[in-house]
């Protein structure tokens, strides 16, 4: 040995073995007998001649054999890829490939945390693992959901999901996904399954449209994803009972529940949320065939304690459902009931009388044929606090039906009717007497009963609670109506008048002579009679005041008005001037008026706007966040480049 040592010849190959010993050179290698060895002047000896083979054998070159990683099995890639040290290591190792980044996504959270703490170990004991370098972040395994990721349409995919899995671990968490898809929409049990695995944080869940999507692919979600607690699901056809079981047995915190047109889910599911999410609060179920009477009355018996909205469309339940929220729904305080076609005048009677929706505050009735006159006053007499209330293409309701109903309702403060033609103008009146005091807001929308009639005025109620009126498409509504309700209601903040084309400015003008506060918005949209007069009056008395200022399709108002605009008005920051006769010099008023912060404004189908109004435009500060230049012809694609590149941080629509 010690000849070895101070060996100091030159690099010799020699044949045979180095040790006089034989036996001493089976500590090193077993070679063949006619192998050549290498001996170099240090401790350990290297084989540097290539082995000889006998006749007929094939020597195979190591340097074309394949090296890759990516040989290995994938059970082999999963347990490699699982003891990465952290989320950043993990995610930088997904970009390698997708098949890389579907094997890290397949990876449970639990099953990191079992290798982290095993990484842990062999920081405190070296001796027990080969690696003994691998320190955890502790930082990194923070996953408290503050991230939310929406995808729509063809951005939605598997391998999409797989990368919002692994990119959000190491950011906080991803806490809301949404997903927007189509028919096409490739999502598939795949994509839930890595969000279900990596995101345990997830506390929201929407899925649009997605097809492919089954009861696996949800069971996944609910448990990997334990802290769930809203969930909508809207056109999604593979979903069933089973699904929805699952998501009630391993996520007790849901509070949200919304379906929509999922054609597999019944009364099971239904069951299953009842008694199995004792925190539920909102329930919405729209289009969904299979579930009737038992599925609704389970829920809402079952969750009478915690519920508080439900809404429901399109369903075949009968009146013993409406019984059933009528007794149970005790915390109750919003309910929306829309085409319900097997529900008779009985179901909304017992609803009302069995006295149990004493919290309810706003309900929204709307194409249901059971809604009379004798019902909607049930509901009144049922309901002491009731605030709202929303009708919509009731055939049977009344002038007789909503007074009474106005004179048993204390508590209501806005009163909502469309397409409700049976409703004259004499019930409105009585309505408004009766609730003088306390009603803030009237909604009035292509109601046909209501026409101009002829009454003294000593015998109009006068109404000095009501701040907000809207007459939307009642062709019957004319200048003297208008005037009437200057005369009754002083207390006015917000009017719109949409669609009324028989408007003119002198029945506007006792309207904003009357006012004692001062208006704040104004919609005047499809008020075709209305001239630059009335606009400069009105400024003139309530410019100090005004926020929002329609005159969507008003062709008779020029740059007059916006010049009385850019001189009295102050807090304006909503301006639709669209289809209006408004010019480049218009434009330019607007932009120079110092005390104007507008935020919006529309020119849309300002046939006069030219490239000449660009410059004013893009020195409209910082205030603008929306602008509207559609249809203005004159304003060509390079200008509206150049003006997006200005204002960049305004949403320009053109």
């Amino acid at each position: 040995m010690a000849a070895l040592v101070k060996y100091g010849g030159n690099d010799d190959i020699c044949p045979g073995p180095f040790y006089s010993n034989l036996t001493d050179s089976s500590l090193l290698l077993s070679l063949g007998q006619k192998a050549d060895v290498y001996g170099p002047p240090c401790k350990r000896y290297r084989v540097t001649a290539p082995l000889i083979f006998r006749a007929g054998e094939k020597v195979i070159d190591e340097e074309k054999q394949p090296r890759s990683i990516d040989t290995l099995p994938d059970e082999c890639l999963f347990e490699i890829l699982r003891r990465l040290p952290g989320d950043k290591e993990r995610s930088n190792s997904a970009c390698v490939s997708k098949h890389w980044l579907m094997l890290v996504s397949s990876i449970r959270s639990s099953e990191l945390a079992a290798c982290n703490k095993a990484c842990d170990e062999s920081v405190k004991n070296p001796s027990l693992f080969l690696n003994n370098d691998v320190i955890v972040d502790e930082q990194e395994s923070e996953n408290n959901g503050y991230l939310t990721r929406c995808l729509d349409a063809e951005e939605a995919t598997d391998i999409r999901l797989a990368s919002i899995a692994l990119g959000t671990c190491s950011r906080g968490g991803l806490g809301k996904l949404s997903i927007r898809g189509s028919n096409s929409t490739r999502v598939t049990d795949v994509g839930l399954s890595a969000i279900a695995r990596g995101c345990p944080s997830l506390r929201v869940l929407s899925m649009w449209k997605v097809p492919f999507v089954t009861d696996v692919g949800l069971s996944e979600i609910a448990n990997g994803c334990p802290l769930l607690e809203k969930l909508d699901l809207c056109q999604c056809p593979l979903i069933s009972d089973k699904g929805l079981i699952a998501v009630a047995q391993k996520c007790p915190d849901l509070t949200s529940l919304s379906i929509k047109s999922c054609s597999r889910i019944g009364n099971e599911g239904l069951q299953a949320i009842g008694r199995c999410c004792p925190k539920l609060k909102s329930v919405t179920i729209n289009d969904c065939l299979q579930v009737g009477d038992k599925g609704i009355a389970s829920l809402v018996s079952s969750a009478s304690s915690s519920l508080e909205r439900i809404r429901l469309r399109t369903l075949n339940i009968s009146d013993i459902a409406l019984a059933v929220i009528g007794h149970y729904g005790k915390n109750v305080i919003d309910l929306s009931l829309t085409e319900l076609q097997d529900v008779n005048e009985k179901g909304f009677w017992v609803m009302g009388n069995t006295h149990g929706l004493q919290k309810l505050k706003s309900i929204s009735i709307n194409c249901c044929n059971g809604l009379t006159d004798t019902a909607l006053q049930a509901i009144a007499k049922g309901s002491p606090f009731l605030k709202q209330l929303f009708v919509c293409k009731s055939c049977y309701l009344s002038d007789a039906g909503l007074i009474a109903f106005a004179g048993t309702a204390k508590a209501l403060e806005g009163l909502h009717l469309e397409d409700c033609n049976h409703i004259t103008l004499m019930g409105i009146l009585g309505a408004l007497l009766k609730r003088s005091a306390e009603l803030k807001s009237l909604s009035l929308v292509r109601c046909l009963g209501l026409k101009d009639i002829s009454f003294e005025f000593s015998q109009l109620p006068s109404c000095m609670s009501l701040r907000s009126l809207t007459i939307q498409d009642c062709p019957g509504v004319t200048s003297a109506s208008i005037q009437v309700v200057g005369r009754i209601c002083p207390q006015l903040q917000n009017i719109d008048l949409s669609g009324q084309v028989g408007v003119t400015d002198e029945s506007l003008i006792p309207l904003i002579e009357s006012s004692e506060v001062g208006f704040v918005e104004i919609n005047l949209t499809g008020c075709v009679n209305v001239t630059d007069d009335l606009v400069t009056m009105l400024i003139k008395v309530h410019g100090s005041s005004l926020k929002m200022l329609n005159l969507h399709g008003c062709r008779k108002i020029t740059d007059r008005s916006l010049l009385a605009i850019t001189e009295s008005c102050s807090v304006l920051d909503d301006l639709d001037l669209s289809s209006c006769s408004v010019s480049d010099y218009g434009v330019a008023l607007l932009a120079s008026a110092r005390q104007l912060n507008l935020h919006i404004l529309s020119l849309a189908s300002c046939s006069q706007v030219t490239l000449k109004s660009l410059p004013f435009l893009g020195n409209l500060g910082l205030s603008i966040v929306g602008l509207n230049l559609q249809d203005c012809s004159l304003i060509s694609a390079h200008g509206l480049r150049l003006l997006e590149e200005k204002l960049w941080w305004c949403d320009i629509i053109s």
